[in-house]
């Protein structure tokens, strides 16, 4: 067993072992290389990995992606490689690239289900005590947060970013990091026209609370019936659930009881919509970029910053597509360097699920708890397995050792799979990575050829 839980496969067989995706099938070309003491060298060609491990002078220390360690000295010889971050609350994407080689391309998907999370946590908790303790006295003045506390789905976002970075470091000798930032006017995006000490005049101003707003901006009418039911008994509903949508004005609104109750006993929420977006994603880049700027230039030398207009005049300038690769292609400062398409899905995952009991009650009053074993039949959640070919992760286990296979994107390959016929690929962690490829764009200069015909004989 390796390193980062991974299986022994130092076989040179399994070198060059051709993996399937959701995609298309996928054979190794890069293999990464690290020196006996655990730092970065150049990637190598899988022919030379695979010479190296028959020797005995290589052992695998990460299956995906597939990394080596050298077993004695080496001169370390090495390129300039620079790293571009895509930066973004969503996604992000990352890109190192030599001057004419793109080394390691990645997509990250940060987790969005912290919040939900919290939340549900907060009404289990209120739950108990009103059960449990009803006498609790109140805690006051133990509430103080520290300096730089952060929301802990803002705080995740950056530890994405800056785990992220560490990964490629781990990987590649980068010598130079450039961070995309962003930074959005959310009045400016609301009203156009804003300017001066309007930005001190918000749209609450004047107004004791949020319910007051509202009521006055909804003229006191209940704007499903418009009044015509006849209750003048007013209530401030939220549009999406305030575990997802907050108690902002842009996602309350003004309903009588009667229509109030009506919606909520037909299940007619859905019909409400919110009328402008959230800028909640745009709230968050403001918060989180210098949060991500400062942590990754106290890690790491040679950090630098660039903005969004700038990589996307670099993006058009190169006649390139848009997407999160290429844009953190492009923010590396080589925008032309080639690819062979493979690039890497890396999706976040919690570490633990510290919830004792399920949420629905059984009859009885009985409460089922929800702690499940570690291990079943000695595969834990979201291992990284093989199965008929296929490289997948276990997304639900079962006692009877039948288990759910999917790839990362969601993209089901069993439901029901035989634990017997799984094979361990490497060990389940925060970070979930997945090979990709995509067809790669022809070289450069490459065009179909044209028959040609002689005007005279008009033959080919």
């Amino acid at each position: 067993m390796g390193r980062n839980g991974v299986a022994d496969t130092t076989s040179s067989s399994n070198i060059g072992e051709e993996y399937y995706t959701s995609e298309r099938m996928v054979n190794t070309l890069f293999v990464y290389v690290l020196n006996r003491h655990g730092q970065p060298l150049m990637p190598c060609q899988a022919r030379k990995a695979r010479l190296l491990l028959k020797a005995g002078k290589a052992k695998v220390v990460r299956m995906v992606p597939f990394t080596i360690q050298l077993l004695y000295g080496s001169s370390g010889y090495k390129q300039e490689v620079t790293l571009g971050v895509d930066a973004g609350t969503r996604y992000l994407g990352v890109s190192a690239t030599a001057e004419k080689k793109v080394l390691f391309e990645a997509e990250v998907k940060p987790r969005t289900d912290i919040q939900a999370r919290l939340s549900s946590r907060q009404q289990f908790r209120r739950a108990r005590r009103n059960r449990k303790t009803r006498y609790r006295k109140a805690r006051f003045l133990n509430r103080k947060k520290p300096e730089g506390w952060l929301a802990p789905s803002v705080q995740h976002r950056v530890d994405a970013h800056v785990k992220t970075i560490k990964l490629v470091h781990k990987l590649l000798p980068v010598s130079k990091t450039t961070l995309e930032v962003a930074q959005f006017d959310i009045q400016k995006l609301r009203n156009p026209e804003i300017e001066g000490k309007e930005y001190q005049e918000g749209l609450q101003l004047g107004f004791w609370n949020v319910r007051e707003y509202v009521l006055f901006r909804d003229n006191h009418c209940c704007q499903w019936c418009k009044g015509n039911s006849k209750d003048l008994i007013l209530n401030i509903h939220h549009i999406e659930s305030r575990k997802t949508g907050g108690d902002s004005p842009d996602n309350l609104i003004t309903l009588c009881e009667t229509c109030h109750d009506l919606i909520h006993q037909t299940h007619q929420e859905h019909k409400i919509t919110r009328k402008s977006k959230s800028f909640r994603d745009a709230t968050h880049m403001g918060i989180i970029r210098w949060r991500i700027y400062e942590q990754v230039k106290a890690l790491f030398p040679n950090v630098h910053l660039t903005y969004g207009y700038i990589t996307k005049h670099t993006r058009i300038m190169h006649e390139l597509e848009k997407s999160h690769l290429v844009d953190a292609r492009c923010i590396s400062g080589n925008p032309k360097a080639s690819s062979d398409g493979t690039w890497h899905l890396i999706r976040m995952v919690r570490r633990n699920n510290r919830q004792l009991h399920k949420a629905t009650i059984r009859s009885g009053g009985k409460r089922q708890r929800n702690i499940a074993p570690k291990y079943v039949h000695g595969f834990r959640l979201f291992d990284c397995v093989k199965y008929q070919g296929k490289v997948c992760f276990v997304f639900g286990r079962r006692s009877s050792g039948y288990f759910d296979l999917r790839t990362l994107d969601g993209g089901k390959v069993s439901a029901s799979a035989n634990c017997k016929y799984l094979k361990t690929i490497q060990k389940v962690s925060s970070l979930l990575i997945e090979r990709r490829e995509v067809f790669p764009p022809p070289p450069e200069g490459w065009r179909v050829s044209t028959p040609h015909f002689d005007e005279q004989t008009n033959t080919h």
